[in-house]
């Protein structure tokens, strides 16, 4: 089994990178196999909804970034964590392009894997920042994997040594990273015994204007 981590924020080794690779040590003591992927420094071009991808077997027509290399990567991956920090109140600019794009890319990629977003902030916005980026799994049959508390870090801008001092936010990544190892563990046990996801309808889609 394997989970894919990703790290919002344009610094490689900073507060979110911190709070990720305490998860990624808890997951590997319970032999899931992992990957930090650094997002990048550079800016994600946004989705434009052209609907592109649709033609384009479920890559982005955009292929000038990670998106499609990533999209590859969680056909075969089990789990993953999306990291960011916090920016007024709100996540970066930079996940939430890359998240809009590969979940519209190919959501199917994600589909009924378990899934989870945490944060690194000086203070305050986290909660809000979390509820951005975990409604990028719930409206895709996504189970959301939880903590003792919700998923943050507190520390100043790049300074990782901040997140290693606040204990309860490193206990909770640990939380998180053993129950999505529980998690992961009873998907595999399940179709072992001929437990599978849902064969969900077709989607509906109701437009109330006309």
């Amino acid at each position: 089994m394997k989970v894919l981590l990703f790290n919002g924020s344009s610094n490689e080794k900073g507060c979110t990178y911190t709070a990720l690779l305490e998860i990624s040590n808890t997951l590997n003591k319970e032999n899931i196999e992992t990957e930090i992927i650094q997002v990048g420094k550079n800016a994600i071009r946004d989705c434009i909804g052209c609907s592109g991808c649709r033609k384009n077997g479920g890559k982005c027509v955009f292929g000038d970034d990670i998106v499609n290399d990533v999209i590859e990567k969680a056909k075969e991956a089990d789990g993953f964590i999306f990291g960011s920090p916090v920016y007024y109140a709100h996540p970066s600019g930079r996940i939430l392009s890359f998240m809009d794009r590969i979940f519209y890319a190919n959501s199917a990629a994600f589909k009924f894997k378990p899934a989870a977003a945490i944060v690194s902030a000086r203070r305050a916005g986290t909660t809000a920042s979390i509820d951005a980026m975990t409604k990028h799994f719930t409206i895709n049959n996504m189970p959301v994997v939880s903590s003792n508390y919700w998923a943050m870090v507190h520390g100043r801008q790049n300074t990782p040594d901040d997140v290693k001092q606040d204990l309860e936010g490193l206990q909770i990544m640990r939380t998180l990273g053993q129950n999505m190892a529980w998690l992961l563990k009873c998907i595999e046990l399940g179709n072992k015994n001929g437990i599978f996801p849902p064969n969900l309808e077709d989607k509906i889609y109701t437009n109330f204007i006309r």
